[in-house]
């Protein structure tokens, strides 16, 4: 962890350097995501409820999923970025050295400049906790952390996925996109909304519906169960099949050469 610190404190020193540069870049995320903020706000100007959701329950379920992508692209931007460092050969120099290969990946890049579209996931968040309706208390609290933490986890190993597929194409590839910025998107609504078989493909493959759709039921008082309570796990476990690609790429790997 110190060893961390000591990446985490370079990287926001160099981002400092130019911060003009830092504060524009910061600024322009905040307003791109803004721009789908503003899609949810003119589609309930026109339509008061989506499968039964309301705007401010809506905006609740926007604001954990931006939350947490937010959070995987500032601590997990090395993976999301792997293909230059297979082409350039930083990879090789990565194996030799004293230490996981997985934490030096993570230590390459932290992107700071993620914090305005963080900041303006919390900003949301904070209008929509006492607005959406729910009767906060502390199953209900420790759900919406859970749904944080597994949204985190979930984006986290598709970054780490798209990581171990580079190991084999020794570039990235853009589909993957669909996966990570799509399933961001996708999120920004109940995944119910979108029909039974999306919201198959996002509960058993791609576990987003488990880390928004489901918790949200609970958090509405829709449903009781303590499985939906503690459904966003399931992106916490997501890891471990990413990990398991992972692993088998680097065993595959065979150097970038002279």
């Amino acid at each position: 962890m110190r060893l961390y610190l000591k990446y985490f404190s370079m990287h926001l020193r160099a981002a400092m350097q130019y911060k003009a540069s830092f504060f524009l870049t910061a600024a322009g995320q905040f307003i791109v995501s803004f721009s789908a903020f503003l899609a949810i706000y003119f589609l309930f100007q026109r339509f008061h409820a989506v499968e039964g959701f309301r705007f401010e329950q809506v905006l609740l379920c926007y604001a954990v999923v931006l939350t947490a992508f937010a959070l995987s692209e500032c601590f997990f931007r090395g993976f999301d970025t792997f293909a230059g460092i297979i082409g350039n050969g930083e990879f090789d120099r990565i194996l030799v050295r004293p230490r996981n290969e997985i934490f030096q990946v993570i230590a390459t890049k932290i992107e700071f400049t993620r914090i305005g579209r963080l900041l303006q996931a919390v900003a949301v968040l904070i209008y929509a906790l006492p607005a959406s309706g729910v009767e906060w208390n502390a199953a209900r609290s420790f759900t919406l952390v859970l749904m944080i933490l597994g949204g985190v986890g979930l984006f986290s190993g598709l970054f780490i996925i798209y990581a171990g597929i580079c190991f084999f194409t020794l570039e990235g590839l853009e589909f993957m996109n669909i996966f990570t910025d799509g399933s961001k998107e996708f999120g920004s609504y109940p995944m119910a909304v979108y029909g039974k078989k999306l919201l198959r493909l996002y509960t058993y493959v791609i576990p987003l519906a488990c880390v928004q759709y489901y918790p949200l039921l609970f958090l509405l008082g829709r449903e009781s169960s303590p499985l939906y309570m503690l459904a966003p796990l399931a992106g916490l476990l997501f890891l471990a099949p990413a990990l398991l690609v992972w692993r088998i790429g680097v065993r595959h790997y065979r150097s970038t050469g002279s």
